[in-house]
């Protein structure tokens, strides 16, 4: 089991998977409003909540608890086969985002953010050499962790073409491709592939897409963080889709 933490983390948590959530622990004398809805939510599922000392509490968590933590049974996991049953049943809708590499919790949390925001179907990540659904993506990701399926695959480029057999394209992000983002037609059904922070993506998995883009950079940064990078692209895919309709 593990600790969620953090007011958005946890009141999402008790809204799309009560039944997960073992017992939740509130600091002992606080009574804002926000924590009060917690209250109220988790009386209305019948969790448990336990007052506890400051002390105790930053004890249970490594980041910032905002004054409450819930223990929570391990959430469902996803697997290749969800995923192209996933893909079949959205057909010509379908879009996603294959992470190659992704280490940094934050930058995790904050890709399913946006991946929730953007309507994208699921984030698709490697098993090895990639972070997976820890307390601190579920507290950056206020939600999104519970409603954007993480799936976990054994080899990207494998899954990559599976997609592709499906009639996906996969559209992959490169600082160095010649092509820009914003000359692509990105109206169809869509994998986006971004790169792991600093070293990108992977020859192997750059080679299985269909396009290689970059983003316009004007100023002396070469690269944008990876969080920033899926959100800016995400919201290019769905002004295009917008427009198309």
């Amino acid at each position: 089991m593990d600790w969620i933490y953090g007011i958005h983390a946890v009141q999402a948590m008790l809204k799309s998977a009560p039944q997960r959530v073992v017992e939740i622990h509130v600091q002992s004398g606080r009574r804002d409003d926000r924590l009060q809805k917690i209250r109220n939510l988790a009386e209305q599922h019948g969790v448990v909540i336990q007052p506890i000392a400051l002390k105790k509490l930053d004890a249970k968590v490594s980041g910032r608890h905002q004054g409450v933590a819930a223990l929570c049974a391990p959430g469902e996991t996803y697997d290749e086969s969800f995923l192209l049953t996933l893909a079949e049943q959205q057909g010509a809708n379908s879009f996603f985002v294959m992470l190659d590499g992704v280490t940094d919790p934050h930058n995790l949390g904050a890709c399913l953010r946006s991946a929730d925001a953007a309507g994208v179907h699921a984030i698709i990540v490697p098993k090895d050499n990639s972070v997976g659904l820890t307390p601190v993506v579920q507290k950056v990701a206020c939600g999104a962790a519970e409603s954007v399926p993480l799936v976990t695959v054994t080899n990207l480029t494998r899954t990559l073409d599976s997609l592709q057999q499906l009639g996906i394209w996969a559209v992959g992000a490169a600082g160095d491709s010649e092509q820009s983002l914003y000359d692509l037609s990105l109206t169809g059904p869509i994998v986006l592939v971004m790169g792991a922070e600093g070293d990108g993506m992977r020859k192997l998995t750059a080679k299985q897409c269909d396009f290689l883009a970059r983003l316009p950079m004007a100023g002396e940064v070469e690269s944008l963080n990876v969080s920033v990078a899926t959100g800016v692209c995400l919201f290019e895919i769905v002004r295009q889709r917008g427009l198309n309709q």
